[in-house]
């Protein structure tokens, strides 16, 4: 008998096994946020979900795909119509709790694999806070597009590029086409000199960090050109992300 693979699927007893099998949950975390004029408002659950989905098969009995986090951390976004947003402590409390509810049936390893940048530094900060409350517990997590840069390179994208440009545009042509609408696709920011001395030295710069509106970055919420995108380049970037994601669930002891 196959034993299902999300946890929503399973009975008690299916799930106090996987528990008892030292499994590791898996947890898609996405945003409701606006991705411009040709992809839809759940672009980063669905790229999430869909690279989450393709761990597992490759895992099998070795993970179980636990509850979606469909909503993330996107104020950034709220100048854009659609967009949902939780607040920093709001994320942090159900992620806390999605953990500590399974940690109390058994599980000690959590991957959170999220699909919005803007939802990292809180997961960073509810793993820290875990090492005190609960330090048998290991709580992982990841982005996506940034495991897969080589990938992205190879797509020589604009100067300016990231939401809503080539590469997201690439994932979803990949993983959900009928998504895509590709006959409003157009391009947002794609040159630094479109945009205003401020933010200018929030895109050069990684670190330090400064975080602005998306609405100062770009008219139309895009950075880059989607119309560049292909479903062969977004094939690529998947490919390089759950090959990532695995060896590292591959490598991580149970101990």
């Amino acid at each position: 008998m196959n034993v299902p693979v999300h946890l929503a699927e399973m009975t008690t007893s299916e799930a106090a096994d996987a528990a008892a099998r030292g499994t590791v949950v898996l947890i898609p975390a996405g945003a409701l946020e606006q991705h411009g004029p040709g992809m839809v408002l759940g672009t980063d659950l669905f790229r999430a979900e869909a690279v989450v989905a393709q761990v597992a098969a490759g895992l099998g009995d070795k993970v179980v795909v636990g509850p979606s986090l469909p909503v993330g951390v996107s104020p950034h976004h709220m100048a854009f119509a659609g967009t949902v947003t939780l607040t920093t402590g709001t994320f942090a409390a159900v992620v806390r709790e999605y953990v500590t509810s399974l940690h109390r049936h058994g599980w000690t390893r959590f991957l959170v694999v999220t699909g919005h940048g803007g939802n990292n530094a809180t997961l960073s900060t509810v793993a820290q806070d875990l090492l005190v409350s609960h330090p048998e517990v290991r709580l992982a997590w990841t982005p996506l597009t940034p495991l897969a840069g080589d990938a992205v390179a190879a797509m020589d994208p604009s100067a300016v590029h990231g939401h809503s440009g080539e590469a997201e545009t690439a994932q979803m042509l990949h993983i959900a086409p009928h998504l895509v609408h590709t006959d409003r696709l157009e391009p947002g920011t794609t040159t630094p000199d479109q945009l205003d001395d401020v933010s200018r030295t929030a895109r050069r710069y990684t670190h330090p960090a400064l975080t602005l509106p998306y609405d100062r970055l770009s008219a139309n919420g895009v950075l880059g050109d989607p119309r560049r995108a292909t479903a062969d380049d977004g094939a690529a970037i998947v490919k390089a992300v759950v090959s990532r994601i695995t060896t590292f669930l591959e490598e991580w002891p149970a101990g």
